[in-house]
This record gives C-alpha cells, structure tokens and sequence, in this order.
C-alpha cells in the first residue's frame, strides 16, 4: 500500500515504535537470566555502535557520488559533441575501420543520429515507454544529462535536451523527482516540465470521430480528443493524492495508484542509473538487461489458451455511441503497464527499489 502521511505524523509514528520496541526488549530481557541479560545488552550497545558508523557511510557515500558526478561531466560533455557533430573524434588506428577509396553513402553523416533513441529502443523498459508516434519527435534528442537536487532538496534530476523540431517549443523537459529521504527510495512526489505542443503535434492525444445517437434518434458526428499512451506523459507525472481522497479509495485503485506511482519513479532510476552512465552501450546492443525478464511461458500459454479466458467481445447494443477514427498521427506499438499505461506512465517496472510514498 502506499504510504502517505507528512513529516510530523512520520516522527510521532516512529517515536511510537521506538516506545513499542523498547518496552519489547525490556520485556525480552527480564525474562532472560541476569549472565545472559548482559550479554544481550552489550550486543545491544555493538548494534548501536554499528549503526552509528553505518550513517557516516551513508553520508560518505552521497559525498563520493556528488565528487565522481562532477567527474563524469567533462566525459559527458566529450560524449555529446560527438553524438551532436560538433567535434570529430581522433580513434586509435587499430581501433578505426579500414580507409575507403571511394565515398560511400554515409559518409557526409554528422554525428551519430539518433544516438538516443536507438540507446532507449535497445533497452527492453524504455522501449515499451515508446510508441511508433513518438519517434519522431525522438528523434531530435541530442542529450540526456542527470544529478542532484540543489540546496535542501533531496532527489534527482533528469534533464531531456532536444534541437528545435516540429513538435513542440521547448528546447529542455526536466523531470524531477523529490525524495523525503535519498538513502532509502521514499518518494515524496515527482515533477516534469509543461511540454508546448505546436499545433496539431501533440503526441499524447489522438482524435477520435463519435456518432452520438440524440434521445430523438437523430445521428450527429463529434469529434473528440483522448489521451493516449505516449513517452512523453513521462513529463506529467500522476499525482500524489491527498491523505483523505487515499481514504475514501477502493483497494483495487489504491493498488493502482501504487503501480502508477512505482513505474513513474522506476523508469526515472533506469534512465539515470543505467541508459546515462553507459549509453553507447545500449546504442550498441552490447548492454545486458536481464531483471525483470523471466516470465513464466506456462502461465502466459493459460491465458492465453486456458479455459477460463474469456474471448466474449460482443458489442454491447445499448451504447448509444459508436465510434471511428479520425485522421491521427499512427498509432504505435501498445505498450506494457496495464493500468500505468492506462493512467500515462505506460512503462513496464523495473530497475530500482519500488518507493514508499508520502503526501505533502
């Protein structure tokens, strides 16, 4: 389930179950003889000794992040005037291809086109997050850079650079996750860039042509517009509801919620944790991705041919709308995610740890 509650509810919560821990342990221990008694109370005090070099690890460990983070810019920025044309790299001479004679079609190529949109499409979750619509807006990424949040804000950053295109205004689209604590993924909410679709170019709606049936009989056509499932809903992340509307929720949308909020954050830590660091890796192919991969070919064969799948797709005569569709951008591949895809994340989980989450 999801975990919501602020920061004063979470310290009080956690003074109780410090108390509750307590008045366990002493309970533990006068049932225990004295000899033993103090032998678990030193354990006790190694514990606390352990745990106290275990935060200054963890405060160490985000030090020597941020260092090799600021490490890794100068070989980034190498990285991308390469990709973009900008520079043409010096290769070792065993490492080059053999010289041509002749010019061959490519060779008047700039940079590596498309560098980032093969990277995704080679790993497996990202490619779900694309559909056939979105790729050529995709084409005009030229840079994917990352880090941390500045100042007190706890989090990271996902910054999407692209060169001007018939898509939309933006030149950046930030992604931004803020954590309530960096050490452990409890996320408080996510946060992404309004994108400014140009006329006519918004990848992440289709219009839909309806005949709607009057009370009268009478037949009229609408056309209506409907989201659909796009990467770009990456940058409207779903929010976090309020501690009262999470109440007033049914199981099963609380549940999905859950899912919603979980492969948002997860496609953000794949993203700044493998396609960034090692790129040309998944450009390439050579990139393995295994988690998440192990299905179960009997239980898919089951439903797909077992007895309780259910194939009834009749049409339902009572709807009074019938529906056919207009003139759209083509449609892509569906992607995997059930109710994510359903709700605009549309990404399948995986990579890092699932957050807890909290509202404000």
């Amino acid at each position: 389930a999801i975990v919501m509650a602020d920061k004063a509810k979470m310290d009080a919560l956690s003074a109780i179950q410090d108390k509750i821990g307590e008045m366990v342990l002493n309970g533990t221990l006068e049932a225990l003889p004295v000899p033993v008694r103090r032998r678990v109370v030193a354990l006790k005090d190694l514990q606390a000794e352990h745990s106290e070099l275990e935060s200054k690890f963890l405060e160490e460990k985000k030090a020597l992040e941020k260092k090799y983070e600021l490490l890794y810019q100068p070989l980034y920025e190498k990285r991308t005037a390469i990709v973009s044309g900008a520079v043409e790299p010096e290769v070792k001479e065993e490492e080059a291809a053999p010289a041509a004679t002749e010019k061959k079609e490519g060779d008047d190529v700039k940079g590596v086109p498309e560098f980032w949109l093969r990277a995704m499409r080679n790993h497996y979750m990202l490619n779900d997050m694309i559909q056939d619509h979105d790729e050529e807006a995709l084409r005009a990424l030229v840079d994917i850079k990352s880090g941390f949040l500045e100042g007190e804000q706890k989090g990271f950053y996902l910054e999407f650079h692209f060169a001007e295109n018939a898509y939309f205004e933006n030149r950046v689209l930030t992604k931004k996750y803020f954590m309530v604590e960096e050490d452990e993924p409890v996320l408080d909410h996510a946060e992404g860039t309004p994108i400014q679709w140009k006329q006519g170019k918004n990848v992440t709606v289709t219009m839909v042509k309806k005949k709607q049936k009057s009370r009268s009989g009478n037949k009229r056509t609408v056309t209506k517009e409907e989201p659909q499932a796009s990467f770009f809903n990456f940058f409207s992340p779903p929010d976090v509801p309020s501690q009262e509307a999470l109440e007033n929720m049914e199981e099963d949308e609380e549940e999905e919620l859950q899912t919603v909020i979980e492969t948002d954050y997860e496609m953000g830590s794949v993203i700044r944790g493998k396609l960034i660091p090692n790129a040309v890796e998944w450009y390439t192919g050579e990139a393995e991705e295994d988690e998440g991969m192990d299905f179960d070919e009997d239980e898919d064969d089951e439903h797909e041919h077992g007895e309780d799948c259910d194939h009834d797709h009749d049409d339902d005569d009572e709807d009074e709308e019938e529906e056919e569709p207009a003139p759209k951008p083509p449609k892509g591949k569906k992607g995997k995610g059930g109710a994510a895809a359903a709700a605009g994340a549309a990404f399948a989980p995986g990579g890092e740890k699932d957050p807890e989450c909290k509202q404000q």
